[in-house]
């Protein structure tokens, strides 16, 4: 190709992205770049050539191969097991009460079993060309076609209707007959489809292609507005939604091309939501719902990247290109944990067929190294179809963060040591209805492993728990966790049912800094509160690398006198020290929290009590801890130290040596640890006190 034509094609192809990620594209572009009368299948997320790669890494890979035996001994063991054709009875709505069929909820187990079951058939079906494979995927399909009902049972009409939409959705929705069962059904369905076409009958095949039209296609197609997943594009839902019915859409597109439309609106929805990850990749909902969301998009983005031989790729939209996985690296845990801010869990971000494909695609070198050294081998057949990246990868340079977009910060010394503390935390805005929670100020502290000062976690996601009355369970209420509270006040919701957003309602980072010795954060949470008890609240945190913290909360309170009330919940066993430091006690090791103010601060430990609105789950109570003091001449100061600690003896001698001063131009805490001094000097400015 001739230089000058090159450069043009590639000036056009930055053009023309650039332009598609401000601008929708329509259904006729995409269909110009599609050759319908060569779509032979298999063609989802490989054709013919492709399988054949696939086979060859099978055969030239040890993990690929042993991963190939464990699916081909699974799929063996399936085609044995008996296919019961028995519909289950689907059970009442909770709201009017549990009977023995909720409790079982077997239609949901069939649903979920029998479409694994046919996937994973299908595609051995593929690698092995041998049709008992096909024909067995298909029973278990049939199955699942003759389910009326593809939709979660909570995101039906009785439930769902109170929920408290999140942005850009409006509060009157009353369509919920497609949700992220559907889509992920659709997903599944649409793989048999064409996985095992040239095997199967052609009634066979409109079998799946009539169930997928009807459970799938038609329930959205034309009435995108009627959806309310179809604009929450900073929400998961949009991801999954459109991915799973984008790629229904290209499994039927050789039988019928007009359905080119439905692949549009998900490439220009997905595209959306993209747009919405931040700059730096963060993502409000948290690392596990960006993960959950991305992976059923880019899922479908591949398959459109395919099928249009390149033209239209979603993986480069910037703020996808630019931030692949950076936030879910740098919310990584070790060994196995992940920030669990919202209504994220614990566990480890990310799986490693997503990784995969992300590192492909994106040629990540932070990707390709999370992969490799903190995923662990692949688990099933999407492993083999985005095979494992052959680069190595690099970690970030620096492995604290503070994420701009959304006011997530992450302090640490290193990505992979156990023996080094963790601390991360959050401010930014309490506009996220559907997975915030009411945390702004909060933190978290991790060391060895375990959760030392611990986010409550996810509840259960019970009938009521979307509703304006989520703000009332301890695990989303700001009384759940580590922040503070004047006089009972809470933080509020900025969303709330029928009413509009208020993006005012929340908190900012003022200040990050991150060298190798130190990080420091400074936040201001003060516009999360209603402000009628507390009137300013700015929280320092320190991190002396690689173990110490330092906590300094900055307090102004309406009125003299107020009860300022500083909570902490931990995963390890507490004990307070009558001489007024508490032990936090891991599986092998301590850390002492040592508090010291310009007021008497008195250590308490209560619980929460906690109750899901659910026929199967028990009364719980959480435990926690916090420090009582009183805001004399309505201001209130409090230094907390927390340190790893060989016995109490030793944490009463930090505490001895622990001291907080009063300054003319500012404040010093210092204290002795182990042979060394440490001193803090914190000077007044208009905004508060600065660390120096």
């Amino acid at each position: 190709m001739p230089y000058r034509f090159a450069l043009l094609s590639s000036l056009f192809s930055i053009l023309f992205f650039s332009f598609s990620q401000a601008q929708d594209v329509s259904k006729e572009a995409i269909a110009s770049a599609i050759d319908f009368d060569r779509l032979e299948h298999p063609y989802l997320f490989f054709d013919k050539s492709g399988l054949k790669e696939i086979k060859k890494n099978i055969k030239n890979d040890v993990e690929s191969g042993e991963l190939m035996t464990r699916l081909l001994t699974e799929a063996n063991s399936l085609l044995y097991m008996p296919v019961d054709a028995k519909i289950p009875e689907r059970g009442t709505h909770v709201r009017a009460g549990w009977s023995e069929i909720d409790r079982a909820n077997e239609y949901e187990r069939k649903l979920r079993a029998y479409s694994s079951h046919a996937q994973h058939l299908a595609f051995v079906y593929q690698i092995t060309g041998e049709e008992e494979y096909a024909q067995k995927a298909f029973d278990f399909a049939e199955v699942v076609c003759q389910m009326p009902v593809w939709v979660l049972q909570a995101h039906e009409f009785p439930i769902i209707y109170s929920r408290v939409m999140p942005w850009n959705v409006p509060d009157n929705q009353v369509n919920f007959n497609f949700d992220i069962r559907t889509a992920g059904l659709g997903e599944s369905i649409a793989c048999v489809y064409d996985w095992t076409y040239e095997a199967l009958e052609d009634w066979q095949r409109d079998r799946i292609r009539g169930a997928l039209l009807e459970k799938v296609i038609t329930p959205v197609r034309g009435d995108y507005e009627f959806h309310w997943w179809a604009t929450s594009y900073r929400c998961n839902w949009t991801g999954v939604c459109n991915g799973g019915l984008g790629i229904t859409a290209i499994a039927l597109l050789k039988d019928h091309p007009t359905l080119i439309d439905v692949v549009a609106e998900s490439y220009n929805r997905i595209n959306k939501m993209m747009n919405e990850i931040g700059v730096d990749g963060g993502w409000q909902e948290g690392g596990g719902y960006l993960h959950y969301g991305l992976r059923h998009a880019t899922r479908f983005a591949v398959s459109l990247k395919e099928a249009s031989g390149g033209q239209f790729n979603l993986f480069k939209n910037e703020r996808l290109s630019n931030n692949p996985a950076s936030f879910l690296i740098y919310l990584n845990i070790p060994p196995n944990r992940a920030v669990n801010f919202g209504d994220s869990k614990d566990r480890i971000n990310g799986s490693t067929d997503f990784f995969n494909l992300l590192t492909n695609e994106t040629n990540s070198q932070e990707a390709a190294w999370y992969r490799n050294h903190i995923l662990g081998r692949g688990r099933n057949v999407y492993d083999l179809i985005f095979p494992r990246p052959a680069m190595e990868g690099t970690p970030p340079e620096n492995p604290s963060r503070h994420f701009k977009s959304i006011d997530w910060w992450v302090m640490r010394s290193d990505f992979t040591d156990v023996n080094k503390v963790f601390l991360a935390g959050k401010a930014g805005k309490n506009n996220d209805p559907h997975h915030g929670h009411l945390d702004i100020g909060h933190f978290v502290l991790y060391w060895k492993g375990q959760a030392f000062l611990k986010d409550s976690g996810q509840p259960y996601y019970d009938e009521e728990y979307f509703d304006e009355t989520r703000w009332q369970y301890p695990q989303a209420a700001s009384a759940g966790h580590n922040v503070i509270m004047v006089n009972g006040e809470q933080q509020v919701p900025g969303k709330l049912k029928n009413q509009p957003f208020n993006h005012e309602i929340g908190g900012k980072v003022i200040e990050f800094k991150s060298t190798k010795k130190r990080d420091y954060v400074r936040m201001d949470p003060s516009n999360a509160y209603p402000k009628k008890e507390l009137r300013k609240w700015q929280r320092h945190i320190v991190l002396e690398k690689p173990n110490i913290t330092l906590l300094l909360d900055d307090i102004e309170t309406q009125k003299n006198g107020a009860l300022v009330d500083l909570r902490f919940h931990t995963e390890v066993e507490e004990q307070i020290n009558r001489d007024g430091f508490a032990m936090l006690k891991g599986n092998n090791d301590q850390m002492a929290l040592i508090p010291t103010g310009n007021n008497p601060v008195q250590f308490y430990q209560d619980q929460h009590a906690y109750q899901p609105v659910h026929g199967t789950k028990p009364f719980e109570w959480l435990p926690y801890f916090g420090l009582h003091t009183r805001a004399e001449k309505a201001q209130n100061r409090t230094a907390t130290l927390i340190l790893p600690v060989e016995d109490e003896q030793e944490a009463k001698s930090i505490q001895s040596s622990l001291k907080m001063l009063e300054e003319k131009e500012g404040l010093l805490i210092q204290f002795k640890y182990r042979g060394e001094k440490y001193a803090y000097h914190f000077h007044k400015n208009q905004n508060g006190l600065q660390l120096d």
